[in-house]
């Protein structure tokens, strides 16, 4: 995808939406773990944290955060015009 000044935007294959993904996987798993399947002795083994729950949620934040950092500051791949000129 090309924007106004003919600068090409990587978006699929930018290191910090697969990250994202993955992370974002991995929380909603553990978050429902926390809610639905984490039974009150596993509560009491891990010292009255919830920590499926909490571990959870910090996944699905740090996602939230690698998707607006890949937002907001697009890899931008520099066209063929800019490389030869700045070869020379």
């Amino acid at each position: 995808m090309a924007d106004e000044s003919g600068k090409r935007q990587v978006k699929a294959f930018d290191v910090r939406m697969i990250i994202a993904l993955l992370m974002a996987v991995y929380g909603a798993v553990l978050t429902v773990l926390g809610l639905w399947v984490t039974t009150d002795a596993e509560i009491a083994d891990s010292a009255g944290i919830n920590i499926n729950l909490w571990a959870g949620l910090g996944m699905l934040i740090t996602a939230t955060a690698f998707l607006a950092w890949a937002r907001w500051r697009p890899v931008v791949v520099p066209s063929a015009e800019e490389e030869t000129t700045e070869a020379n």
